[in-house]
């Protein structure tokens, strides 16, 4: 494998990362920096492992103790992860989520109010 092909590699990583997840930075190392946070930690791991395989492939010499098996599995574990997410089903989660914790508050408020009305004989 070339420092070509990794640094390839490390590049769809970062525009997926951009692309799916909107974090922005110069390269995959900065965006792993920036946005890390928003992937599972095997993936985040996996991604972390490809930013310092792409790193180090930039020195001929240390291209050598490059283990390619592994750059590899991290690129495939990273592309599966981040190829299923989908904006709109993200959208549409947050969406039901704001709907849903409002819609509660206000059954709660209006419990509150019932059981005031009561309390004060109002009912």
């Amino acid at each position: 494998m070339s420092a070509i092909t990794i640094q390839q590699m490390a590049d769809r990583v970062a525009e997926l990362l951009e692309e799916r997840l909107r974090i922005k930075g110069a390269g995959l190392a900065a965006k792993l920096q920036k946005g890390g946070r928003q992937l599972p930690r095997r993936v985040r791991a996996a991604a972390q492992d490809l930013a310092e395989a792409a790193m180090r492939a930039k020195n001929p010499k240390l291209l050598m103790m490059i283990d390619e098996e592994a750059v590899a599995t991290n690129y495939d574990i990273c592309l599966k992860h981040l190829s299923a997410l989908n904006r709109w089903d993200r959208r549409k989660g947050f969406l039901i989520g704001v709907t849903t914790s409002i819609l509660f508050s206000l059954l709660v408020v209006a419990g509150l109010v019932l059981a005031v009305m009561v309390w004060r004989g109002l009912l």
